[in-house]
């Protein structure tokens, strides 16, 4: 019992689901999971998940102390594989490298990236024989960390982050949103340019198809973790993922997992933080989300933007919110996609404190895996309690 308590904590950041103030069916959605407000070091922090795939793909996560704030949105393809992987090693890469660099950087994070990378690509490996379709599993990621009034924001992918801060003429009853991320995304003209001058021998490198612009003509983003068989061109050679799907010829890497990492020190007109993956974005502009976030409460702010996003979408399809509620995962898909938004407020007062007189303790909060069978806590317990005897366990436990 007492070692149980001991790593509760760390189950919630690696996946398990979090009690309290938190919980499904929100407005009659059993697809939808929120945690309507906590505290972090510098403000408050609310959270919010809807499901439309038959497994989520979005993973997400949020780690407090009283020095530091981490956020993450992992937006998975192919499958839930990558995004939970990344859900459970991504933060204790950072924690680590961060302790043996002494504090935060650009160079903690890309080393972060890089070392969960190598690990999911060693995964693949091993796991190939057995799951050979793990090759080509992937996941967007989204990173945002606060210390010492600096912040970090890393990206692959499309995923996005946006802060809302007040405009330039201090005016308090007007706020401006300032987009902090590129999406990775060929169907932005710049990254499609990108794309191809980095592989001139390799055309068409980017292809018009079925109404969009995809690299090879299979997948969207250029910056991902996984995509294992668009990096690596000996698991296209290899006779069992031939046997599984379609080979890709390829001469070089056309995807990576370099992230985009932007640094800035958080300024008095800087409000709130909108972390998100793409599904929201496909349906919100940054200033629609950002305004929505400026005129209302704090409490349940971040089930309040995915249920603006899911009333577009309803909109599109000439139906009503209540009855796209009603729809079943799966079928869903068809309807949106998985969404994931964290809202993280700035509080300048706060911050100003020392670490030792800020509000909150060490924890992390995960979004349950799966929002469907999230109630099924027994189940999860003795799978997650498992996964915790050693490394190779734990990577092991995507599954």
């Amino acid at each position: 019992m007492m070692l149980r308590s001991c790593y509760r904590p760390l189950e919630r950041c690696l996946g398990r689901r979090s009690g309290g103030g938190g919980g499904g069916g929100g407005g009659g959605d059993e697809l939808l999971w929120h945690m309507d407000l906590k505290p972090h070091a510098s403000g408050d922090f609310s959270i919010a998940v809807v499901q439309a795939n038959s497994s989520l793909e979005d993973q997400s996560q949020v780690y407090t102390s009283p020095s530091a704030t981490y956020v993450g949105v992992y937006d998975g393809h192919g499958g839930p594989e990558a995004s939970r992987f990344v859900n459970r090693h991504l933060f204790p890469y950072l924690h680590k490298f961060a302790s043996e660099q002494g504090g935060l950087s650009a160079d903690v994070i890309k080393k972060a990236f890089s070392a969960t990378e190598e690990d999911f690509t060693q995964l693949v490996k091993r796991s190939l024989a057995v799951t050979p379709q793990i090759a080509s599993v992937g996941s967007c990621c989204l990173v945002g960390a606060i210390s010492n009034d600096q912040l970090y924001v890393a990206n692959l992918g499309d995923s996005r982050a946006v802060l809302g801060r007040r405009g330039f003429d201090g005016e308090s009853s007007s706020v401006v949103a300032e987009r902090l991320t590129t999406d990775h995304n060929v169907s932005c003209e710049k990254v499609r340019r990108e794309v191809e001058a980095q592989h001139p021998g390799d055309s068409p490198i980017v292809i018009y198809c079925r109404g969009v612009w995809r690299i090879k003509g299979i997948i969207q983003v250029s910056r991902s973790i996984g995509d294992v068989y668009l990096k690596k061109p000996e698991f296209n050679r290899d006779p069992i993922f031939q046997q599984f799907g379609n080979p890709v010829p390829l001469r070089r890497p056309v995807l990576t997992a370099e992230p985009s990492i932007i640094c800035k020190k958080i300024q008095p007109q800087d409000l709130f933080l909108i972390f998100a993956s793409d599904g929201l974005w496909e349906h919100l502009t940054d200033e629609a989300a950002v305004e929505i976030v400026f005129k209302n409460p704090r409490a349940g702010i971040a089930k309040r933007l995915v249920g603006a996003a899911l009333r577009e979408a309803a909109k599109k399809r000439e139906m009503r919110y209540k009855d796209m509620t009603q729809i079943e995962k799966g079928i869903r898909r068809h309807f949106h996609d998985d969404i994931t938004v964290v809202v993280i407020y700035l509080d300048h007062q706060k911050s100003k404190l020392s670490p030792t007189k800020r509000q909150g303790t060490v924890g992390c909060i995960s979004a349950p895996v799966d929002i469907f069978s999230s109630n099924s806590d027994e189940e999860m317990d003795d799978a997650y309690g498992r996964s915790f005897l050693s490394k190779d366990n734990q990577i092991r436990a995507v599954y």
